[in-house]
């Protein structure tokens, strides 16, 4: 026995410096541990009413994280998904994504959904130099010139290309008196003035003769709905999103509005999306039109395109066990195709030269030819629009006939 063991405090040192030199030992070895693969941040609301829409998305990122993984991963390294939930909160999204960055090591973020949560976890990026590929937020204001940065790309469609499209099919309607009702944060605000413009233009006799303002979490939508009836409205533009449009519906159902209207609503955001067909199921309003990212029985014309999304969906179909799968899958995928191309082009994952890459970038994907606008770092994302119908051998209604509406004319 060392004479020095019989010397508490010295002893107590020696052992003290012995933890302390292994912690340092290991902590070395973590940046070297941690390049052993390419890890990707996704902080996304995976609990509450978002989580329907959420969950199907990060469905998209893993399905294309294994699809890479099982031909040899990126670069010769395996992708590794991080997920944290964000609980469709601003300041619980930047606390994740902050916490991915600096504790998870990640390479890159892919993730966010509400508009609220977009534009904050972009300046987490901007400050941690990290890519973030924004899937879900809309509002114009994350990649509004005075918001850019070489560190934020958007995957989702915005409200710009949103709104005038639901205007542009609106106007072919014979209604001329239009109310509008929607939450009262960044995406509903823009996504109503951009329609109320576009509409205007299209159609100067239109008159817009109610708007409706509920909060983003409103539970109750009674006052909001007898008020709009009250204005004789003949057609009403509706985003009630963040899986609120399950909850609208149903009451709505009860003071028969929709019937007041003829069906002549138009519910964006999720309103047409498979996920709040099958919640509501023989409670959805057959006959209003809304709008979805994707659709199970969406039939591209071209067909290079019709075959690369069947294909697409047969491996949905494997991947998630499900008949009839999800609107929102592909948009986790098209974030981790874009991310994952760029990281090739780049041939590296410094997040300053996976950004050069990604701008102009375009691709084939399961919605056809897609590119990342360099000018705005905006995909030109279009949606499927369609009125909701029930149909043979279906247990829920889906939109039919369905016509995709490119963003690429509405972008500017």
């Amino acid at each position: 026995m060392n004479s020095s063991d019989h010397n508490p405090p010295y002893a107590a040192r020696r052992r003290l410096l012995h933890f302390v030199s292994g912690l340092m030992a290991a902590l070395s070895l973590a940046p070297a541990v941690a390049q052993e693969k390419i890890r990707i941040g996704v902080p996304l609301p995976l609990s509450g009413t978002s989580a329907q829409f959420c969950e199907p998305m990060l469905k998209g990122v893993q399905m294309y994280a294994e699809e890479l993984n099982a031909k040899g991963g990126l670069l010769g390294k395996k992708i590794e998904i991080v997920a944290r939930d964000s609980k469709a909160k601003p300041e619980e999204a930047v606390r994740v994504a902050r916490e991915l960055i600096v504790r998870e090591r990640v390479n890159f973020l892919v993730g966010t959904f509400t508009s609220a949560e977009g534009p904050a976890v972009s300046e987490i990026a901007k400050e941690n130099k990290t890519v973030l590929m924004a899937l879900g937020p809309k509002t114009d204001r994350l990649t509004a010139p005075e918001a850019l940065h070489p560190y934020v790309f958007r995957v989702s469609a915005n409200t710009t290309t949103e709104g005038r499209a639901a205007a542009a099919l609106m106007a072919r309607w014979k209604v001329t008196r239009v109310a509008t009702i929607a939450p009262d944060f960044a995406y509903g605000q823009d996504g109503v003035k951009v329609f109320v413009a576009h509409l205007k233009k299209l159609r100067p006799d239109i008159q817009i003769v109610d708007q409706q303002w509920p909060k983003i979490t409103e539970s109750d939508y009674t006052p909001f709905i007898t008020a709009q009836k009250a204005a004789k409205p003949e057609a009403v533009f509706s985003i009630i999103c963040c899986g609120q449009f399950t909850p609208f519906a149903k009451q709505a159902n009860g003071l028969g509005y929709f019937k007041a209207l003829n069906n002549n609503f138009i519910a964006v955001a999720e309103g047409g999306s498979i996920e709040s067909l099958r919640s509501l199921g023989a409670e959805y309003p057959v006959g209003i039109w809304g709008n979805s990212y994707d659709a199970f029985n969406y039939k591209p014309q071209d067909p290079a395109v019709a075959k690369a999304h069947s294909d697409f969906l047969a491996k949905v179909r494997t991947f998630t066990k499900e008949q009839y799968p999800a609107s929102w899958v592909v948009s986790g995928y098209l974030g981790m195709q874009y991310l994952s191309e760029a990281v090739k082009k780049a041939n590296s994952l410094d997040s300053s030269k996976v950004s050069a890459a990604l701008k102009g970038l375009t691709l084939d994907t399961p919605m056809g030819k897609l590119t990342m606008r360099a000018k705005d770092q905006q995909l030109t994302r279009g949606m499927v629009w369609g009125q909701a119908k029930i149909v043979k051998d279906v247990p829920f209604p889906v939109l039919d006939p369905i016509e995709y509406i490119d963003a690429a004319p509405l972008m500017d």
